[in-house]
């Protein structure tokens, strides 16, 4: 997959508030949907060495616009004691990838260097980490039971890829009945065309598109 730098941090707020005017004025407002911290789950998926570190194998440039927006609101969540949940995606040596197998011909394995979640974005002794091998974090990985025995009915969508783990991961997340909330600026993939589809492709049905300033500017 090519990979192109179509935002950095320097540009992050402006093209963030050009993505989100342009949803936005094709979106019916849902004003009744917010964001409630103490019921709201961040879900940072798959920040890991094999897409944004630059020594990654499918290293994805645009992850180093997403990192401090992924840290601001995990700053917030943890000062709140509100839920964290990562994942990490990697395979067994032994085991079957099943369609990724036919899809790609590389894949994360399991203990490797690849597999480790970025230094920045290191999960905090106690926090949970789901291990998952496919692109829905819910699959045969238990998330969410552990969402609702934290007592969370929202989770806030971060990390990569835009079209992948993570909208596969909101789809998932409507249909078993959760509100779902994607923060533009802390999600990213390889290509803005492919991140602003799949913004837009969220928000036309099963999640409203945020960002992390707007959600920490609103809360102060």
């Amino acid at each position: 997959m090519r990979s192109e730098r179509y935002v950095t941090p320097d540009n992050m707020d402006l093209r963030c508030s050009a993505w989100l005017e342009e949803i936005r004025s094709g979106t019916r407002p849902r004003p009744w949907l917010t964001v409630a911290p103490d019921r709201c789950a961040l879900l940072v998926i798959d920040m890991l060495r094999h897409f944004a570190h630059p020594d990654g194998r499918s290293y994805l440039p645009a992850t180093q616009a997403v990192v401090p927006g992924i840290m601001r609101l995990l700053q917030r969540w943890r000062e709140l004691a509100a839920p964290v949940v990562f994942t990490a995606h990697s395979h067994g040596v032994s085991e079957d990838t099943g369609m990724l197998g036919k899809f790609f011909n590389d894949h994360i394995r399991r203990g490797e260097d690849d597999a480790r979640i970025i230094d920045e974005l290191a999960p905090l002794a106690g926090e949970t980490v789901i291990t998952k091998s496919t692109y829905d974090a819910f699959h045969g990985t238990g998330l969410q039971e552990h969402l609702r025995s934290v007592g969370a009915d929202q989770v806030l969508v971060t990390g990569v890829l835009t079209q992948l783990c993570c909208e596969t991961t909101a789809r998932s997340a409507f249909v078993r009945g959760f509100e779902v909330y994607v923060a533009a600026d802390a999600t990213a993939t390889a290509t803005e065309d492919l991140h602003t589809g799949s913004l837009k492709g969220m928000a036309s049905g099963v999640a409203v598109i945020t960002s992390s300033t707007e959600l920490i500017d609103d809360r102060g």
